[in-house]
């Protein structure tokens, strides 16, 4: 019988076609944690809430969980740094670099380093990344990017800034932190209080409403303590 007159083909055709589309969606779902921060669901579920607190002696801060080299974290890096500034909060930044992501692992070490120096210049360093994240596609662009800083800093960066792995282990540990929280996406942004009358925490979903979030949030904790211990 002719091969295409075998009445056997169809069912075959269907075996095949459900067999790739098996196949389609388990690929789907693989990379869905990947892709994460360009279809960001509306609300992070939180299975930890232990960091998701000010420092101490604070009673509102704003905690982030960044990736230097995501477009988005430059997008909002100067909004969250001018609401920190207007309103004289904390502004609490935690690790989470993508795996998929070529340099944000080695930036996230380098600021580390600079945090060595001073927190100051740590946050710095973050900054003028996220503002130059154009001009940086690979590890060399990163490199030569954080020499200029350093020397426009006055300070000399070391050629290997991390050799026994510790700033990468505090990397790592808050990678390990957000995970335990549940965030899928950076940037992943919240408003937390200490002893409020109102949510403990509230995540930034729509930017436009941080300033109400932080007079809500500053509202709630009017009369509450602020908290004794830092939480990282």
């Amino acid at each position: 019988m002719h091969p295409f007159l075998d009445l056997r083909f169809p069912a075959r055709l269907r075996r095949a076609g459900l067999l790739l589309g098996l196949a389609c969606a388990t690929l789907l779902i693989a990379v869905a944690p990947a892709r994460a921060q360009f279809g960001a669901p509306p609300t992070t579920q939180v299975h930890d809430a232990s960091a998701l607190r000010p420092p101490a002696g604070a009673r509102v801060a704003i905690v982030e969980f960044e990736d230097m080299e995501c477009p988005d974290c430059g997008r909002a890096n100067p909004l969250l740094r001018e609401a920190a500034a207007k309103y004289g909060i904390p502004l609490e930044r935690h690790d989470f670099p993508l795996p998929f992501h070529a340099w944000s692992t080695q930036a996230a070490i380098n600021a580390r380093w600079f945090d060595t120096k001073s927190k100051k210049l740590g946050d710095e360093y973050r900054d003028q990344v996220f503002a130059n994240q154009i001009s940086i596609t690979t590890l060399d662009d990163l490199r030569q990017f954080t020499d200029k800083f350093s020397h426009n800093a006055n300070v000399a960066f070391p050629f290997a800034p991390d050799p026994q792995g510790k700033l990468a282990a505090l990397v790592k540990a808050d990678y390990a932190l957000g995970q335990r929280i549940g965030i899928e996406h950076t940037p992943t942004i919240w408003v937390v209080t200490a002893a409020s009358k109102g949510a403990p925490f509230v995540e930034v979903v729509d930017r436009t409403k941080l300033f109400q979030l932080i007079d809500q949030a500053l509202a709630d904790t009017k009369s509450a303590a602020p908290a004794k211990t830092a939480h990282k």
